[in-house]
């Protein structure tokens, strides 16, 4: 066990003993459990777990055979239900729960979520009620990944895992191509991305040079736009910068690679695509999720030595970065068992589990030293550029200005909009959606 695992763990035994101390008279009346000095073996309830991760037969093996198990030799009087979903799901369980005041003690949710949630009064302030501060997370996660946790200057939710966006290179077919270098620059990768586009006689595409479209619009376009400088939101997060010289430019740069340059056609592949195109030789560079790795493992293996991750090289290094993190109802009638769900699935042993089952980037900093992240070229890049890596959301009214992202970037890769035009009408609905 390294030192800073030795740290984490003294440090989570620690908070949980502040909460239990803290959350003595928060749950005086209910049925919680635990008494205000409980030992875990004193902390009893009910509990439910809504989470969008733990997927497929092997996830839910994974938590119910493994996971869950542990945490019951911990903290025998404590049962878990679990409630499985998909993020493309998660808003909805969520909005309907709320709606019918049965909400799940334990909540997984992701980047950019935790501020509408929080702002509502539907987490559990870790702050007040466990003593979490910002400071302390820091020591142990990356403070990108805390700061998705807060919201006004308080913790609400503990990270468990990242998901990135950055670029990806298949060095052999650049090297057929006369480079041995990824794109230093965004006019290098446009120039890049021509040379290695292949059509057939008729003009069909066989191969994009950069392919945008096996990536979430949204994420692939905020990639881009981040690596130009530019943000989401102004500072306090009152008003979108979407359409911002910056935005403008990054979205004109992807129109142009479609309808200037064709480097790939409307529809040529997709996020639906069971295998990524980087991986059977039908793109030569890509935005692409870090969980590219895992998939090459099982579809692609002689082509894993040639994939090379890149930041994208703007006026600033590009990497979008996501993530699921953990929180507390803040009705629920066992905060204890609810909060010791909550730091045991963030917890180093059954983040990595989880890490590992999904492909994803561990939070912990500490997992960088790993098998599992120094076996995978995707996490292990990802990891050592967290610095560089930005968010989405900001503002609580996110969830609803996300939604008209993807449509806005389509409106102009279609050329139904110029891409003035289309960030200024997402503009003007993020604003409103704000000002609601």
């Amino acid at each position: 066990m390294s030192s800073r695992t030795s740290r984490t763990r003294r440090c989570a035994a620690g908070l949980t003993a502040a909460l239990a101390l803290t959350l003595a008279a928060c749950s005086a009346g209910s049925d919680a459990g635990g008494g205000g000095d409980a030992a875990p073996g004193e902390v009893s309830g009910d509990i439910t777990l809504l989470t969008p991760i733990y997927e497929g037969t092997e996830g839910q093996r994974l938590l119910e055979d493994e996971l869950l198990p542990q945490f019951y030799e911990q903290y025998p009087n404590v049962t878990v239900t679990v409630d499985y979903t998909t993020y493309g799901q998660l808003n909805e369980k969520l909005t309907t729960a709320v709606a019918s005041g049965l909400i799940p003690d334990v909540m997984m949710m992701g980047v950019g979520w935790i501020e509408g949630f929080a702002d509502r009064g539907i987490l559990a302030n870790l702050s007040e009620d466990a003593g979490y501060t910002q400071a302390d997370l820091e020591a142990d996660y990356a403070p990108q990944i805390v700061e998705a946790g807060m919201w006004d200057d308080s913790v609400f939710a503990l990270p468990i895992m990242l998901d990135t966006r950055v670029g990806v290179a298949r060095m052999d077919l650049l090297a057929e191509a006369g480079y041995d270098h990824t794109p230093t620059s965004w006019e290098e990768l446009r120039e890049m991305a021509i040379a290695l586009t292949e059509r057939d006689a008729a003009g069909t595409l066989q191969r994009t040079g950069f392919d945008i479209m096996s990536t979430d619009l949204r994420q692939g376009f905020e990639t881009m736009f981040f690596s130009s400088g530019g943000s989401l939101f102004n500072e306090d997060f009152t008003e979108p910068t979407f359409n911002s010289p910056e935005g403008v430019e990054t979205l004109q740069f992807l129109v142009d690679l479609v309808n200037t340059d064709g480097i790939e056609d409307i529809g040529f592949t997709s996020t639906d695509a069971e295998v990524n195109p980087l991986l059977n030789g039908r793109a030569a560079m890509g935005i692409a999720h870090n969980s590219l790795w895992t998939q090459a493992e099982d579809a692609a293996p002689d082509v894993m030595e040639h994939l090379q991750p890149f930041t994208i090289p703007g006026e600033v290094p590009g990497m979008f970065f996501g993530g699921t993190m953990a929180s507390v109802a803040a009705g629920s009638e066992h905060p204890e068992a609810a909060q010791a769900l909550t730091e045991f699935l963030a917890s180093p042993d059954a983040a990595l589990a989880a890490n590992e089952q999904r492909g994803n980037v561990p939070a912990l900093t500490e997992l960088l030293d790993s098998d599992y992240v120094q076996g995978n070229v995707m996490v292990q890049f990802a990891m050592e550029n967290l610095d560089v890596a930005q968010r989405e959301g900001g503002p609580p009214a996110w969830l609803e200005i996300r939604g008209d992202i993807k449509p806005a970037i389509e409106a102009a890769l279609l050329q139904q909009q110029t891409p003035q035009e289309a960030l200024d009408t997402l503009a003007d609905a993020a604003q409103a959606a704000i000002d609601r």
